[in-house]
This record gives C-alpha cells, structure tokens and sequence, in this order.
C-alpha cells in the first residue's frame, strides 16, 4: 500500500482520524472557552461571546460589565484657613462636656496617660478633620470610628474647639533634650522626603497637620508605619503616604522618639 493511500480521505482510518482530531479540538474549545468562564464564580460574563472573549484575554467592553468605582473610604474634609471657623461663646462649653466621654483615653485634661494622642491645644482643623474621618470611614479605628458615628457636624466643631482651647501640656513620656535628627529638620531631599518640622512643628506648621511635639513615641511611630503600609489612607493627596513609605525603619523611629522628648512649650490657644 502506498502513503498515497493512507493519506486519501477515502481512507477509513485516515477518515478516523481527522475526526477523532476534530473532536478533540471541538471539545477542548468548548471547554476553555465557554465552560470554564462560567465556572468561575468570581467572573461575571453577560453571554457566550463575552466568556469566549474573556478565556481568549481579550479586553471585554460589554455593557453589562460594571465599571470600576473610585474606593469611596478617602478622606472628604477640604481644609482651608477657616476651617473650623471660630467657635461660637457656648461651643467651648459644649465640646468640654462632649469631652468627657473622651477622657478615659485621651485624659480628662486632654494630655492621654497612656499611648492615645494628646489633644490639648492641638489644632481644631486637625482635630476635625480626623473626626471627620473616621465618622464616614476614610479612618477606621475600633475605639474611635463607633465613637465618632455619631457625632454630629456641630458636636466635632464644638470638639476641636474645645481641645484647642486647652493649653499644651508636656507629653505623658518626655525624655531627655537631645538634638533633632535629620528627617525631622532637614527630611531627606534625595529621597523626596521633606522635613517632618515643615509640617508638623519645630519649623512651621501646615494647614490640616497635627501638631506633634510631646506626643507618644508609640503613637507617632504606629501612625507612621501604618501610613508606609497604606493601612492608614486618609491623608490628602497621599501626601503623608508618599513620605512615610520613603523613610527608613531608622528614620521613623528617631522622628517618633524625637516629637515624643519634646515637651511642647506651654501656651494657650483660642
């Protein structure tokens, strides 16, 4: 018998062939194209065509496919000077009776005994502004977020006036004087870093930014590291995200020790 033959489709076993050949591509396609698609449960396919498009790589452009939505957990305060506006005579009083419920972490006085921030003299934007947050979720912490779900517009802003009020204490863990170390002065340029005292005291102050001299080490350090994480996200424009991923463990540890040893002078704030 010549190949001629075999290969003729008159062949019976050439015929037998080509078919079982076909058939397996046939059963192959409909698997990997149309069965599995719809076996994925965390794929959503609209049709036939839209699995076959999928299982092909194929970017789908179906109408049934929902778009991506923005994460709506980011901070919505806008800050500006006048945020919080001045308080009203009675908004002092208010936020000071408000307050109590706030003592057992953050002291009866504002200045917290343990590792909570201090609030006393802090600035009312940053105080509402964090309040804020954690009321719609852009914050998430599992003491304060039940806490500030119910607060009203006027409870925050009676809130931070109240804590600016009160005169700056010294932290609850001050050490010893000791020089302030680069990121903290000179931040670290080459790495797009400014200087945490831009911001946050010892240099200036921005806008929005709390003050941190005399807080706890454990504190500035857990918020810090949080941020380089991106557990913490509320900042605006990932301004302090950009940072605190670009410091070292190093760094974060000598700005957190630094802002805690030094107690801030004492002053009063209205």
């Amino acid at each position: 018998m010549s190949d001629d033959n075999v290969l003729s489709p008159r062949d019976p076993w050439f015929r037998r062939a080509v078919g079982i050949t076909a058939g397996i591509f046939v059963l192959t396609a409909l698997g990997g194209f149309i069965v599995l698609p719809y076996a994925q449960p965390e794929l959503k396919v609209s049709g036939l065509w839209d699995a076959i498009c999928s299982a092909a790589g194929v970017v789908r452009t179906s109408s049934a496919q929902a778009p991506v939505q923005p994460d709506p957990k980011l901070t919505k305060v806008v800050i500006t000077s006048a945020l919080p506006a001045t308080p009203a005579p009675d908004a002092i009083g208010r936020g000071a009776t408000l307050a109590q419920q706030c003592a057992i972490c953050h002291g009866p006085t504002g200045v917290s005994r343990a590792d909570s921030p201090n609030l006393a003299g802090q600035y009312a934007a940053s105080i509402y502004k964090q309040l804020a947050d954690f009321k719609n979720g852009a914050r998430v912490n599992a003491i304060m977020s039940p806490f500030a779900a119910n607060l009203s517009e006027r409870d925050m802003q009676d809130l931070a006036a109240y804590y600016a009020y009160l005169p700056r204490l010294p932290g609850y863990h001050p050490q010893q004087s000791q020089p302030a170390p680069k990121i903290v002065i000179n931040g670290a340029p080459m790495r797009g870093v400014a200087p945490c005292g831009s911001c946050h005291g010892a240099l200036d102050n921005k806008t929005g930014s709390p003050w941190l001299e005399g807080q706890p080490a454990a504190y500035v350090k857990a918020q810090l590291q949080a941020f380089a994480s991106g557990e913490r996200r509320n900042d605006i424009s990932q301004q302090m995200r950009n940072i605190a991923r670009r410091m070292t463990p190093e760094e974060i540890d000598q700005a957190a020790e630094w802002y805690a040893s030094q107690p801030p002078t004492l002053i009063h704030t209205n």
